[in-house]
């Protein structure tokens, strides 16, 4: 019995006691999908829930005398051995071995779509993050992002949405300027401007810039008036510079639907257009030659100029055009995953929402991600040999590997800072969280190898109820959790509780593994013990894996 079996029968036993007139409910109070949890203490039983602690007082009675009348509802259904009420009305329910152990072979039949809900079916999201300026190589703040938001995209695939994962591509504005100049003097000989950027990978995009110039029988753009050097640098060492951070990105197996051009948004009129929408809204007005949001109105601390006394843009202005933009396109969630210097833009944009119609922190989301600090021999790790003064992306690759860097980004909360020891990271160490869930999966590819060895096949037999080991209650109650789990990484966008559930799944089949055989034992003959074993080492098998894909970590069968 799965859990979401176990849920339907609790709401069937609920929609019969307020038919037969026994809860004074209407059937529309009944929830649903009954919630159940793992209890803390294994001697609890299987599975809790706290339904009758939530519709008793709505029915008129006490929640213990309605979780007491639910409970004896539940004892005649197949697969439940039993249901206690406990404290003030939660059930604790115990399912038999036979009924817990189907769960081994449902997981092994669904396959790579166990896992999977239909939470935000109908929903299409757009996601933003990464972002980076192609000022540069992608540095470690935005490589948390990569690993998390890619992550966070595939928890919400898995959960029925339709997700756009998108990239904002930075080509307008100063810092794009200052990277044209930069590279203008290092292709002269000459030092950095003051605010310019540094580190040797300047120096190889000017020498690339030059050297495609000239294959391309084009003048030496070192030779070419200030202006239109300038040009020249700027617009192929974008290019250059970005498609060096697409091909970071994509060895990092992170790869976008969408690059979106900033530029585009002021030569399409997009940004004229949005303005004039708040202006029909009655949300915009003219003071000292400016154009204002009136953002007080929905909360920010004071309004904001969106177009200059000389005419020009400000830098909201692009913003609001681009949130827009999205929603126009039919995104109904806008998804934002923003650095930690990023707090302040966060009461400005909802504001901005609001004056759309929209509704904050639900068609609009903002996650501000904190910093990421490396560790080596017990120091920290300040600096790029390429990039001078930030830590890059193919710095944290080239030290633990993708599968590793991409688990331990992805691990921790976003909104908290990480210390990551690069040590400890290309270890091979129970120690090392990456580590300990992929041996697990090539733990279970192993003993799949054993097992035919030595004639064990699940085809040749499956008896749930022989699970009866508390070793293996333990352990389909870990899988049984995977559902739960990818439906509440979606909902709280939180991809890391995937990787903590993972290594307690894969605590879980250690334990196992060290307590019961799959195959036979000496002279012991093969018996439909060592078949259904085998068939829960299977399910173990695909959970890790499908929880491993859902963190764009892969499953090794051999380590």
């Amino acid at each position: 019995m799965t859990p979401a079996q176990l849920s339907e029968a609790l709401k069937a036993a609920l929609v019969h006691a307020v038919d037969d007139g026994t809860f004074a409910l209407d059937v529309a109070d009944i929830p649903a999908t009954v919630h159940l949890e793992r209890p803390r203490q294994r001697e609890h039983g299987d599975w809790a829930t706290n339904v009758a602690m939530q519709l008793g007082k709505k029915a008129g009675t006490n929640p213990r005398a309605f979780a007491t009348e639910l409970a004896a509802r539940l004892t005649d259904v197949e697969g439940i051995a039993s249901v206690e009420v406990a404290g003030p009305g939660f059930l604790n329910i115990r399912l038999d071995a036979a009924a817990a152990g189907e769960l081994a072979r449902t997981v092994v039949e669904q396959g790579s779509e166990y896992g999977q809900n239909e939470t935000f079916a109908g929903i299409k999201v757009n996601l933003e993050f990464v972002s980076a300026n192609p000022t540069g190589p992608l540095h470690i703040g935005g490589v948390r992002w990569a690993a998390v938001g890619d992550s966070l995209a595939r928890v919400l695939q898995a959960s029925g949405a339709e997700v756009a994962r998108e990239y904002y591509f930075n080509d307008h504005g100063a810092q794009i300027d200052r990277f044209a100049r930069s590279l203008v003097a290092r292709a002269l000989g000459q030092p950095a401007p003051e605010d310019g950027y540094g580190g040797s990978y300047i120096t190889e995009i000017a020498e690339q810039v030059v050297a495609d110039s000239l294959a391309a029988g084009e003048p030496d753009p070192r030779e070419l008036p200030t202006a239109d050097a300038t040009e020249a640098f700027r617009a192929r060492g974008v290019e250059l510079m970005f498609g060096e951070i697409k091909q970071s990105l994509h060895d990092f197996g992170v790869d976008f639907d969408v690059y979106f051009h900033e530029d585009s948004l002021h030569e399409s009129g997009a940004v004229e257009h949005a303005v004039a929408r708040l202006r029909e809204g009655g949300h915009v007005f003219d003071a000292d030659g400016a154009v204002w949001l009136r953002t007080t109105d929905f909360g920010d601390d004071k309004d904001r100029v969106i177009v200059k006394s000389d005419g020009q843009a400000a830098y909201i202005a692009g913003d609001i055009a681009y949130y827009l933009d999205k929603r126009e396109r039919g995104f109904d969630r806008v998804v934002i995953m923003l650095g930690a210097d990023h707090h302040g833009y966060i009461g400005r944009m909802m504001a901005v929402c609001a004056a759309f119609g929209d509704t904050p922190h639900e068609n609009l989301e903002i996650l501000i991600g904190q910093m990421v600090n490396l560790v080596k021999d017990g120091q920290p790790v300040r600096m790029s040999k390429r990039a001078g003064t930030v830590l890059t992306i193919d710095d944290l690759v080239d030290a633990v590997g993708v599968d590793a860097a991409r688990y331990a980004l992805a691990r921790s909360s976003a909104d908290s800072s990480i210390d990551l020891d690069l040590d400890l990271l290309a270890s091979a160490k129970n120690e090392n969280p990456v580590f300990y869930v992929q041996y697990a999966h090539a733990r279970t590819v192993n003993v799949g190898r054993n097992a035919a060895d030595a004639g064990v096949a699940k085809e040749d037999g499956f008896d749930a109820s022989l699970l009866d080991h508390e070793s293996e209650a333990v352990l389909l109650g870990q899988i049984a959790e995977l559902p739960r789990v990818v439906a509440q990484a979606a909902e709280l966008r939180e991809p890391h509780r995937v990787a903590r559930y993972l290594e307690e799944l894969a605590g879980a089949y250690h334990k196992w593994y060290d307590q019961r055989r799959v195959t036979p034992f000496g002279d012991e003959e093969v018996s439909d013990v060592h078949r259904t074993r085998l068939w829960l080492n299977d399910a173990t098998r695909q959970v890790l894996a499908n929880g491993l894909a859902l963190l764009g970590v892969s499953a090794p069968e051999r380590m």
